[in-house]
């Protein structure tokens, strides 16, 4: 952030206060601490966006509002795990809302060429779990292809302007996709340990550049 105020210095501090916690709750299987502070994560980059935006986004806060939903509901693994692909499907929808109201002019060739790097990577990715995915099937690929778009999106701002900002919004997205493909690896593919501590990794640093990237141009 620009303003380095007594007040976002300490939001953020407590942002990654609560992101170590939680780390350290995935990684030693804590479950109290994890529920503790993995719903904090969002609340405190809404509060950062709070104080320091001049113009509130209706959909960005709709997107961190969702994202607050998923986090909680994923929490309870398969029981809730549609219902959280829900909320983080709607979340992305808004993020996608905010980036498409920031690109000025579209290019066919820009959005052939940003698209098909995504593309093969969720074929890849589905390759992968297909087998496994069952009654998830239609869920995982609506998924995939919405994140997908998100992803394009951000990489055409990106490449028609190109901003410190929307390099952050872009980089956000595409390690947002790597967090969730993460997800979908450990679900359906091949559970490991250490998917669950680079999940939340990539998690929270994906949610800190697309606020970071937000705040900063509501700033200019």
């Amino acid at each position: 952030m620009k303003n380095l105020k007594p007040k976002n210095v300490l939001v953020t501090v407590l942002f990654l206060i609560v992101s170590m916690a939680n780390f350290y709750s995935v990684y030693f299987d804590n479950f109290l601490v994890e529920m503790i502070s993995k719903p904090l994560i969002v609340t405190f980059l809404a509060i950062l966006y709070l104080i320091n935006s001049k113009k509130l986004s209706f959909w960005f806060l709709s997107a961190l509002l969702f994202s607050f939903w998923g986090d909680v509901l994923l929490l309870f693994n398969d029981s809730y795990f549609v219902f959280g692909l829900a909320s983080f499907f709607l979340s992305h929808v808004f993020y996608t809302i905010v980036t498409v109201k920031k690109i000025k002019t579209y290019s066919i060739k820009n959005v052939v060429a940003s698209s098909i790097p995504y593309v093969l990577f969720l074929i890849i990715l589905l390759y992968l779990i297909y087998e496994n995915l069952h009654d998830f099937l239609a869920p995982v690929i609506i998924y995939g292809i919405v994140i997908s778009v998100f992803g394009v999106t951000t990489l055409v701002n990106f490449i028609q302007n190109k901003t410190t900002e929307n390099g952050w919004l872009f980089l956000g997205a595409t390690i947002f996709i790597i967090s969730d493909s993460l997800i979908a690896l450990n679900k359906f593919y091949e559970t490991k340990h250490i998917y669950g501590i680079l999940i939340m990794i990539t998690y929270v640093v994906a949610q800190y550049l697309i606020c970071k990237s937000i705040i900063t141009t509501d700033q200019e």
